[in-house]
């Protein structure tokens, strides 16, 4: 979880909250109750291509991310969501703030953007097909990055029957919000080597132009370019127009910068 402590004092928890963000027990029909708390910066732990999926529809669950549980089903009141559950957070049930704003309130972070906290929310592991939509490859295969998410394919390929073993796509890019790399299609000649070959040299640390990816703002609702801190006045689309600006952690990096210089210089 990265947003909130403040955030959290304008929503009230419910009295049967246990102390922690974390869920119960499975109840009769397979759903277990969770504290969903939004996310507002997309990653993921496996290395999931964002730019080849719908990054407003993430779940960073506290469990490792599975070869088998990749889509979950979460509840709010009468509405649902599917989430690809492929990052893992540190002990909250984040999801995309996109996804948080519509359960609890029925808009689109984008149309009617919301602030708050932890909201009691159910869940359950549905079968991966329901999540395909999410997916935007050829296929809608899990596109990997074929750098840097080999140790993990290798363990689902250990599991021949599991679903990333049978559905998954290695592509040339290196990061998971696709700034460096060339999309472009590798293989893996497994058992025989853990290292995918490419088209160009794998791991190619080229600017890779017209990929981007965006994250919504919270709690402003407005479309940022992931990796930039640019802003863009469109939700998930085109940067024309945008404007840079210092994300947080920058600021006090230049202020001690600032701060060294002046006494270097007296």
């Amino acid at each position: 979880m990265r947003i909130l402590p403040w955030a959290a004092a304008t929503l009230p928890l419910s009295s049967h909250a246990s102390g922690s963000l974390v869920e119960r027990g499975q109840q009769g029909d397979g759903a277990a109750t969770i504290w969903a708390t939004p996310h507002d910066s997309y990653s993921s732990s496996v290395g999931v291509l964002g730019c080849k999926i719908d990054t407003n529809r993430v779940a960073y669950w506290p469990q490792p991310v599975d070869c088998d549980g990749i889509c979950v089903q979460v509840e709010y009141q009468d509405r649902r969501v599917h989430l690809l559950r492929i990052d893992q957070s540190t002990g909250a049930h984040d999801m995309s703030y996109d996804a948080w704003n519509y359960l609890y309130t029925g808009y689109s972070a984008t149309e009617r953007p919301t602030a708050g906290g932890a909201v009691e929310m159910k869940y359950r592991n549905v079968d991966a097909s329901e999540c395909r939509a999410l997916l935007r490859t050829d296929g809608h295969k899990l596109p990997l990055s074929a750098a840097n998410s080999m140790n993990f394919v290798a363990a689902c390929l250990q599991r021949p029957d599991s679903w990333v073993a049978n559905n998954y796509v290695a592509l040339n890019i290196a990061d998971a919000v696709c700034t460096l790399g060339v999309d472009e299609q590798c293989r893996l000649d497994w058992p025989g080597s853990n290292q995918p070959t490419c088209p160009h040299v794998l791991g190619r640390l080229v600017a890779l132009k017209d990929r981007h990816v965006y994250n919504i703002e919270y709690p402003t609702g407005k479309s940022v370019l992931a990796g930039s801190g640019a802003s863009s006045s469109r939700a998930g689309g085109d940067d024309k127009g945008a404007s840079p600006r210092l994300s947080p952690p920058a600021r006090p990096v230049l202020a001690v910068l600032a701060f060294v210089s002046l006494h270097i210089v007296s």
